[in-house]
């Protein structure tokens, strides 16, 4: 039923713009030649294949987003301003090619504000339906990159260089509450171009924290209790209480050290490791590109970061995460 469901689209397209030409654009994963193609092919149209994601975000690497926009600008601008792009995603490809399309929008000064924008674009869509394919809301680091675009807007050289940096530590301030004991067992993973391996020009995991029953664990801090002088026989049960409350106030801020090397877009995933290593708890996703980092530090509140639906509850209202 799907080519019989895409054939009946091209043939009202054609008979309804007859003097106009196709491009096809087509958001998929793997390699494997996918039934658009082998459709539009009959038609003579031809077709361009983006991936759906970068290690698992639905936003594209700067230098993608790049080519599409020129691709887009040019065919656009071709055929006495007739031309037509066809956007399709294969199954999981809907928050790309929504942050995709809003891109374009934006470079092409279409729409102005960016965050309205991508709303604008998944409103298209059913309600709940980004849900369905992705577990984190994507918006925060989509909405760094629309960002990113706009700049080209304003800036004549668009990227700028991507510069390559040293990521130091992240810090999270405020702890986020992801077991009974009010905190939580953070566990980092990086995910980039490797700029000192062999294989410099492909993606993947660059740094990761060791899995092991010993990571530490993180509780918020408790309020600070005011006592009278207690009486002798309380001596031992107030000292301790004592103890304990100034131990976890050193537990406000979380740092981690990671001293690993940056270059270009990079992925930083930041999961609750229970006390079970094989179970993990997503806590929250980073996706940004070296060349936009400025005074090189990145600070983000819990809006400027990809969590899991529904669970802004868990993080306290001054969280937040320096990179």
């Amino acid at each position: 039923m799907y080519p019989v469901y895409l054939t009946g689209i091209l043939t009202d397209l054609h008979e309804e713009h007859s003097q106009s030409s196709f491009l096809g654009i087509n958001f998929r994963d793997g390699d494997k030649r996918s039934q658009l193609a082998d459709v539009l092919r009959e038609y003579n149209v031809p077709v361009i294949d983006y991936p759906r994601h970068f290690e698992g975000c639905p936003v594209l690497p700067l230098s993608l987003i790049q080519h599409f926009l020129r691709v887009c600008e040019h065919w656009l601008s071709t055929g006495n301003n007739q031309n037509i792009i066809l956007l399709h995603c294969e199954r999981g490809g809907w928050p790309s090619l929504a942050f995709m399309l809003s891109c374009l929008l934006i470079f092409k000064k279409l729409q102005s504000a960016e965050h309205k924008t991508l709303d604008l674009i998944y409103r298209e869509a059913p309600k709940g339906f980004l849900q369905l394919f992705s577990a984190l809301n994507p918006m925060p680091s989509q909405l760094r990159y629309l960002q990113y675009v706009a700049r080209r807007n304003i800036s004549p050289e668009w990227p700028p260089m991507e510069r390559a940096l040293s990521f130091d530590c992240l810090i999270l301030r405020a702890i986020p509450s992801f077991d009974s004991d009010n905190g939580c067992r953070p566990l980092v993973r990086i995910f980039g171009r490797n700029i000192i391996g062999k294989n410099a020009s492909t993606s993947n995991m660059i740094f990761s924290m060791p899995k092991k029953k010993t990571l530490r664990h993180y509780r918020q801090v408790c309020a600070r209790v005011n006592l009278a002088l207690p009486s002798t026989c309380f001596v031992s049960l107030f000292f301790a209480l004592i103890c304990k409350v100034i131990m976890q106030e050193d537990c406000d801020v979380i740092k981690i050290d990671i001293q690993c090397p940056v270059q270009g877009d990079v992925v930083l995933e930041c999961v609750h490791l229970d006390l079970d290593p094989e179970k993990e708890v997503m806590m929250f996703r980073i996706m940004f590109n070296t060349a936009f980092i400025r005074s090189n530090v990145l600070m983000l509140n819990s809006d400027d970061i990809d969590i899991v639906w529904g669970s802004k509850d868990q993080y306290p209202r001054n969280f937040r995460a320096e990179v």
